[in-house]
């Protein structure tokens, strides 16, 4: 199965480290023209074919900037955004609603705002391909501890599904890989490393696979999501996980 980009604009959000960083390097190597956005604009990957801006995924205005460097052409949005934003985890009566709302916002309604924002290009086209990047969390609880991260994945899941529904006359699928536990971020390996080693042992010993998975396993998910030999794949979640059991 030969899968290739050339020609392709593709907007991948979230895009300056581990799952992120990876998505880009993938479809850039495949020939896709990636406008690669995160805050973190600095860190992003240089490339010939890879754009970097900046973004905050919680502004419309921000997001419909990134939109326009495509001219209004997107072929394949991936959201990456998100993550537990610095957060540890407490106890529910200690979680400010602020703090809540920060990592909803992340997760769910910066996914929401970049599909509102390339849907009308995509069907102006007759078609288009949307992946999110979910996880584990969003399928069961999560191991961070975190609600709000738990709740976020819950809802991006529930709107995949939704839009699957919705945009699929259009020629538009809307599909999500859920990944499990990657250190991939400093907050992932601030948790990763709280673990003692018996708890680290007990948890690669429920992976049928006996390894951590790493960002390219993800990347090589989406790539296939997005091509034109799922077209017929949609309102799914591809759980990624090295095994039935995580």
């Amino acid at each position: 199965m030969l899968i290739r980009y050339d020609g392709k604009t593709v907007i991948v959000a979230g895009a300056a480290r581990g799952i992120g960083r990876a998505i880009v390097r993938a479809f850039a190597a495949d020939g896709a023209n990636v406008l690669a956005c995160d805050r973190l604009v600095g860190e992003i990957d240089k490339g010939e074919r890879i754009k970097a801006l900046p973004v905050d995924v919680t502004e419309p205005a921000s997001i419909d900037a990134v939109v326009a460097q495509a001219g209004g052409k997107v072929d394949v949005l991936v959201y990456v955004a998100g993550g537990v934003l610095g957060q540890r985890p407490k106890p529910l009566e200690e979680v400010s609603p602020e703090e809540f709302a920060g990592i909803v916002d992340a997760n769910l309604k910066g996914c929401f705002l970049f599909a509102r924002a390339v849907v009308a290009g995509m069907k102006k086209a007759g078609g288009g391909r949307i992946v999110t990047i979910s996880s584990r969390a969003g399928l069961a609880t999560s191991l961070t501890g975190i609600q709000a991260y738990a709740s976020a994945k819950h809802g991006q899941v529930g709107l995949v599904k939704q839009l699957a529904q919705e945009l699929g006359p259009f020629g538009i699928t809307v599909n999500s890989v859920a990944p499990g536990f990657m250190a991939t971020s400093p907050d992932y390996e601030r948790q990763w490393n709280s673990y003692s080693p018996e708890v680290q042992k007990s948890l690669f010993d429920r992976i049928a696979m006996r390894r951590k998975g790493t960002p390219e396993d993800i990347a090589d998910a989406v790539l296939f999501l997005a091509s034109e030999h799922a077209s017929w794949i949609t309102g799914q979640i591809l759980p990624v996980t090295g095994s039935p059991l995580m």
